[in-house]
C-alpha cells in the first residue's frame, strides 16, 4: 500500500505551534510535556535595557578597540544617562563578565556546537554578558535570558537571538559551583584557571611570585579570590593642598595603610568633595606606598631635585610634587606621549607651578632630552615606575588578564632594564632610586633588581621595608611585605589578599657617595 496516502484519521491530532495566546511551544525534555513561551510574540522585548546596553558597550570597546574598562564605562554611564541603580548593575556586569570571562569560555565552550572563535564576536560578548547573569547576579532566569535576548535583537540583529537563547538554557541548567565541579574539579593549574578566571600561564607565574617573595604556594587561591573582589576606591587627600576630613564626612572610611586616605564604596566617587579640582585623587593606595616610600627613606636636604622617570597618567607625580611643595623639593615629571603628558599635568594642576615641571621624552634617552631642555642633569631622588604586564593590578583591570601575554613579559622586561640603567645615569651620588611596578612577576621585581645591582656596582639595596612602614600607619607589618629580617636591605611587595591594595614591588636603591 502506497503510505503517502495511508488514512490518519486515527492518528493523534497534530498539535498546533501556537496556543491561543499566540505563544510558542517550546521541545521540552524528552518524555516531557511540552510548555510555551511566557511571552506572546508581540508582547517580548525588541529594546535593550539601558543598564546592560550600557555593558554591552563597554565589553565591545574593550574587545574591538582594546579599551581600558574603566575608563570608557563612566563615559557611557554619563552618555546614557544611567540612575544609581542602574549604574550599579551596569558596572557589576561589566566587571563581572571581563573578569571571569575565562570560566565562562569554558562553560559556553560545552553549550556551543561550534567552536567559540568562530561566533561573532559580538555574539560572544552577548553570551559572557548573559552567563554573568546566571552564574554570579541575583538575575531570575528568565528576566537573563529574556533580557539578554532583547539586547541581542536591539543591538545585533533578528538572527543570532535563537542561538543565544539556546545556548544560555543550556547554561542556566546548573550552577556556577556545578559547572566546575564538571569542568575544573581538581587544583591543578589547568583547574584553577577555569576556576578563577585566570590564563593558565597567569596562575603559574602568580604562583612563582609568590615564593620569590618569601611567601607560601599555598596563598595562591587566596590571591587568585582577592584578583576577583571588587576593589574599593581609594583616595589620597594631596597633602598640604587637599583636606581628608571632607571626604570622611562624604562617607568614605579613613584608610588602616596610608596617611591623608580614605577608601569608599558609596557611589560616585567623583562627588567626593575636592576630587574635581584634583586636590583629592583617586590612587590606589599601594601607588599612594610607593611615592610616599621614596619620600621616607631618608631626610629630604635642601633644595633636593626629584624626577619622576614615567610620570603618567600622573597618580604618583602629583603626591610627590606634593610633598616636594611642602619639604622645599622641586619635581621634574617626565612622559613619553604627549596625551599622557597632558594627563600628568592635569594631575599636578593642583600643585603650586614653581615647584614642578613637565617634560615629554623617552626615558631611556632623557639624559640628552633633559639637556636640550635645560633642566638639571642629575637628581637626588627618581622615581621609576616602570612599564609592566600589570598582573599585580587585575582586581582594577580585569581585561588586562586575557590582553597580556609572555610575550609581552619579554619585550617590558627589555624596556625596564633600559629605563633602569638610563635613571642610574640620572642619579646623582648619595641619591636614592625608586624601582617600581605594578607586577609581582619575579622577571620584573626580584631578578631586575639583582640585574640591575650587578651592572651597577655603586648602586645598593637599601631596607625598603623600612621606609615602607614610615611611610604607612602602623597597621601595616613588615612580615607581610618581605621574610628579610629587620634592618637587612630587601625589597617590599604588597599583595591583594593581604593588604587589600594592587601588588606593588617597591625597591629602593641608593648610588653611593662614599658617604652614605
Amino acid at each position: 500500500m502506497n503510505t503517502a496516502y495511508q488514512d490518519n484519521s486515527a492518528a493523534e491530532p497534530r498539535r498546533e505551534r501556537r496556543n491561543r495566546q499566540g505563544r510558542t511551544r517550546n521541545r521540552g525534555a524528552s518524555g516531557k510535556k511540552r510548555q510555551y513561551s511566557s511571552q506572546a510574540p508581540s508582547r517580548r522585548n525588541r529594546t535593550a535595557d539601558p543598564a546592560r546596553l550600557t555593558a554591552y558597550q563597554v565589553v565591545r570597546a574593550v574587545s574591538a578597540d582594546d579599551a581600558y574598562a574603566n575608563l570608557v564605562l563612566p563615559q557611557y554611564i554619563r552618555r546614557n544617562r544611567l540612575n544609581k541603580r542602574d549604574a550599579g548593575f551596569a558596572t557589576e556586569l561589566t566587571y563581572g563578565s571581563l573578569r571571569w570571562q575565562g570560566s565562562y569560555d569554558a562553560i559556553l565552550a560545552e553549550c556551543v556546537d561550534r567552536e567559540l572563535d568562530k561566533l561573532d564576536p559580538e555574539v560572544l560578548d552577548v553570551l559572557r554578558l548573559g552567563t554573568h547573569q546566571l552564574m554570579h547576579m541575583r538575575v531570575p532566569t528568565h528576566a537573563a535570558l529574556d533580557s539578554t535576548v532583547a539586547l541581542v535583537r536591539d543591538q545585533i540583529g533578528a538572527g543570532p537571538s535563537g542561538l543565544v537563547n539556546a545556548v544560555l538554557r543550556k547554561v542556566s541548567h546548573a550552577t556556577f559551583d556545578e559547572w566546575l565541579e564538571k569542568l575544573a574539579p581538581g587544583d591543578s593549574d589547568d583547574d584553577l584557571a577555569i576556576r578563577y578566571g585566570h590564563p593558565r600561564w597567569i596562575v603559574r607565574a602568580l604562583k612563582q611570585a609568590l615564593v620569590t617573595h618569601g611567601r607560601s604556594a599555598g596563598e595562591l587561591v587566596q590571591l587568585l579570590e582577592a584578583d576577583n573582589l571588587a576593589p574599593d576606591v581609594n583616595l589620597v587627600a594631596l597633602p598640604g593642598i587637599g583636606e581628608l576630613q571632607p571626604v570622611l564626612d562624604h562617607g568614605a572610611e579613613p584608610s588602616s595603610l596610608a596617611p591623608d586616605a580614605a577608601t569608599f564604596s558609596g557611589g560616585d566617587a567623583g562627588k567626593i568633595p575636592g576630587v574635581a579640582t584634583g586636590a583629592v585623587r583617586i590612587q590606589d593606595v599601594g601607588s599612594q606606598l610607593a611615592a610616599r616610600t621614596l619620600v621616607e627613606v631618608a631626610p629630604v636636604g635642601e633644595c633636593e631635585r626629584w624626577l619622576d622617570m614615567c610620570a603618567g597618567p600622573g597618580g604618583k607625580a602629583a603626591l610627590l610634587a606634593a610633598e616636594a611643595q611642602r619639604a622645599g623639593a622641586h619635581l621634574v615629571a617626565n612622559e613619553v606621549s604627549e596625551h599622557r603628558s597632558r594627563l600628568v599635568g592635569q594631575a599636578l594642576a593642583p600643585v603650586e607651578g614653581s615647584v614642578w615641571e613637565l617634560v615629554t621624552y623617552d626615558g631611556r634617552e632623557l639624559t640628552v632630552g633633559l639637556a636640550q631642555h635645560g633642566a638639571p642633569a642629575t637628581f637626588d631622588r627618581i622615581m621609576l615606575d616602570a612599564p609592566c604586564t600589570g598582573l599585580g593590578a587585575l582586581r582594577r583591570r580585569p581585561e588586562s588578564r586575557w590582553r597580556r601575554t609572555t610575550q609581552d613579559l619579554a619585550v617590558l622586561s627589555q624596556l625596564q632594564r633600559q629605563l633602569a640603567d638610563a635613571a642610574v645615569e640620572l642619579l646623582a651620588p648619595g641619591g636614592y632610586l625608586g624601582y617600581v611596578t605594578c607586577s609581582p612577576h619575579q622577571v620584573e621585581t626580584q631578578l631586575q633588581v639583582q640585574d640591575l645591582l650587578q651592572r651597577h656596582p655603586e648602586l645598593r639595596l637599601v631596607d625598603t621595608p623600612a621606609a615602607v612602614l614610615r611611610a604607612a600607619t602602623d597597621r601595616l607589618e613588615r612580615t607581610t611585605l618581605t621574610p628579610s629580617a629587620e634592618g637587612q636591605p630587601a625589597t617590599a611587595q604588597l599583595w591583594p589578599h593581604l593588604h587589600h591594595t594592587d601588588a606593588m614591588f617597591i625597591a629602593v636603591m641608593a648610588k653611593t657617595d662614599g658617604s652614605r
